[in-house]
This record gives C-alpha cells, sequence and structure tokens, in this order.
C-alpha cells in the first residue's frame, strides 16, 4: 500500500506542472482561426502585474493559446503523409496592407500588336552554329558582339571612296539602334505612368512643355543680326502665341498712337504750367562765399584807407612770414677760368 500511496502522489506532482486544457474567462475571447488570432477583452489585473509582470503575461499568453488550439482541434481533421491536418475556415477580420494590390504590368506597343494579331513569342535558342566561324555562337548578348566583331574582322570599302570608315559606320549604326531601344523604353514606361509625352523625344514633369519649346525657338530665332529676316523656317513651324512684336522684333517700328485735341490740349497746359510755376532754386551759403571773394578782391586791389599800396603790403606780409627770401643768383653764364670747378653748383 505504501508504494502505491507513493505512485500516486508522485504522479499527483506531476500533473501539477502542466495546467488544465480548460481556460475559464469572465468575458469569452474573440477567436480568428482563419489567421490564428485571439483578441482578448478582459482587463489586466494591476496588483498580479506589479507584483510579477513576467509571469502574469506568461500565464496569460498560455490561456489565449489554449484556448486557441481547442477551437483548431475542434475543427475536421484528415490524414496527410502520417500526419492529421485541419483545414482552416476563410478568417473573419479584415487586416490592412502595407502596400496597394499588385497592378498588372502594362503591355508595351509590340506587345499589344501581337496580342491584336495573335502573333505568339517565339523561344529562340541560346546558341546557334555558325558556318563562317565554324562553332556555336550566342545568339544574343556581349559574347553575340564579340562574335560579330571576330567575324567582320574585315570589310569592304566602295570604290568610289576609299577613305570611308565602314568599322566606324558599323558602330554609330548599333549605338544608334541602342538608343533607340532606350527611347522606346521610356516612352512604354511615360506612357504606362500616363505622363503627357511629344511626338518625337522624351519629357518628364520637370522638362519644358511643348509651347515653351516653341517660344524659345522663336525667342532665339529673333535672336540674330538680321532679328530673324534671313532664318529659315521648318515645315509646318507653329510660331508661340502671347509674344508681341516687341519681344520677337525690337527693331520694328512701333504703331502711332491715335492723337485726340482734347488729349494733346491738356499735355501742353500740364507742360506750360510746370514751366511758370517753377521757382529758381537759391544756394545762399554759395552766394555769400561769392561776394566775400569779390569784396577781398577789391580790397587787395584798391587799397587801403592809409594809401599802402595792397600788393606792396601783400608782399610785406609775405616777407614776415618767411616768405619774401630772395633766390641767390647764379654765375648768369659766365664762368671764372681761374677756378676750378669739382662738380654741378647746386642751389
Amino acid at each position: 500500500m505504501d508504494i502505491v500511496k507513493e505512485v500516486l502522489e508522485k504522479q499527483q506532482k506531476e500533473q501539477q506542472k502542466y495546467k488544465p486544457i480548460t481556460v475559464e474567462k469572465p468575458l469569452d475571447p474573440t477567436i480568428d482561426i482563419g489567421h490564428l488570432m485571439v483578441t482578448d477583452p478582459n482587463y489586466f489585473d494591476d496588483e498580479q502585474m506589479r507584483a510579477d509582470r513576467e509571469k502574469y503575461v506568461l500565464d496569460l499568453t498560455r490561456d489565449n493559446v489554449q484556448l486557441l488550439i481547442n477551437s483548431v482541434w475542434e475543427l475536421p481533421t484528415e490524414r496527410v503523409e502520417e500526419s492529421i491536418v485541419a483545414k482552416l475556415p476563410a478568417p473573419k477580420a479584415v487586416l490592412p496592407r502595407a502596400r496597394k494590390l499588385p497592378v498588372p504590368k502594362p503591355l508595351t506597343k509590340w506587345e499589344e500588336l501581337a496580342k491584336l494579331k495573335g502573333i505568339k513569342k517565339r523561344v529562340r535558342d541560346k546558341k546557334v552554329y555558325d558556318p563562317v566561324l565554324e562553332k556555336w555562337v550566342p545568339t544574343y548578348g556581349y559574347q553575340r558582339y564579340k562574335a560579330e566583331k571576330e567575324k567582320d574582322w574585315v570589310l569592304e570599302v566602295p570604290q568610289n571612296d576609299p577613305n570611308r570608315d565602314m568599322f566606324k559606320e558599323k558602330r554609330d549604326l548599333r549605338i544608334e539602334r541602342v538608343a533607340k531601344n532606350e527611347v522606346a523604353r521610356m516612352r512604354n514606361i511615360a506612357r504606362a505612368k500616363k505622363i503627357a509625352i511629344p511626338r518625337t523625344g522624351f519629357v518628364g514633369p520637370e522638362s519644358a512643355s511643348s509651347k515653351q519649346l516653341i517660344t524659345a525657338s522663336n525667342i532665339t530665332k529673333a535672336s540674330t543680326a538680321s532679328v530673324g529676316v534671313f532664318q529659315d523656317s521648318l515645315p509646318k513651324e507653329k510660331k508661340a502665341r502671347g509674344i508681341g512684336v516687341k519681344e520677337l522684333m525690337p527693331g520694328e517700328k512701333r504703331k502711332k498712337k491715335s492723337v485726340s485735341l482734347a488729349g494733346e490740349k491738356r499735355r501742353n497746359m500740364e507742360i506750360v504750367s510746370k514751366v511758370l510755376n517753377k521757382k529758381p532754386k537759391i544756394d545762399i551759403d554759395r552766394a555769400i562765399s561769392i561776394q566775400k571773394a569779390e569784396a577781398r578782391a577789391e580790397r587787395e586791389a584798391g587799397g587801403d584807407d592809409n594809401g599802402n599800396d595792397g600788393k606792396k603790403k601783400k608782399k610785406q606780409g609775405k616777407k614776415s612770414k618767411g616768405f619774401g627770401r630772395k633766390k641767390p643768383k647764379g654765375g648768369q653764364g659766365k664762368r671764372n677760368p681761374s677756378k676750378r670747378s669739382v662738380g654741378r653748383k647746386r642751389r
């Protein structure tokens, strides 16, 4: 009996480690089996959250997952290769998409034509046999270009033009073909994004419009020395609207304005009134300085009241200040033969 009791106690302890599969909650959670999602509307227990947050969150997650597993096991099951599989129903909740739904790639002009005419895409072989090189060469790619270069190592030159570079012409044709394909690709992209494009070339949203290009062409044509008189026009060339003669033809004569008698009389009367009502501008400081200068000149020319000559007085004043000393006279061109001059005489 003691052994049986010990086994029962041991089994009971092991069962206590695992919680039962039945979970009871005040409010039933919403289970979406299609998304394998459980929404729990019950409130959190703040006391248990503060006491042991990790344990409380772990227990709460375990209960919700147990409810989800119970719902999955209620679904009809089937065996697939030694495995039991449950077929999930359609999801109930509508989840938002991170990106918009993929749009089918728009067809190019050639694809539209092929679809209309029923032309099927022909699958080309990756390599074909070239009898000239006597080996298999690729049908496209850079290896194909190498094979063509190896094949056309010599080209025939026309007799009338022996200096013609046939290799350069072939290279230019290849570059032109690549550029043409690139333009066609850009036009397909612009057409798919509904961007307005002209009949030739590619114009994006940051480029000039056709009207702006026509305006720039007309202004450029009129900016020559002849003001566009001798410039040839292209066939079916359009002229820009909204540009007058003054912008395009600066040297052209302007039209005379219509003159009325009343307007002419009014303008003449305004001119006369401006002339008659104009007051002379007098600079008083300048007039006083001119008058003082004239009085000083008369006083110096006529002398003072004692009869002294003004010029003499002026010279005496200069002497007193040290400006009236005479310069020493030289030999006036005569030399003394007895005296030998050492150098040039300084004055």
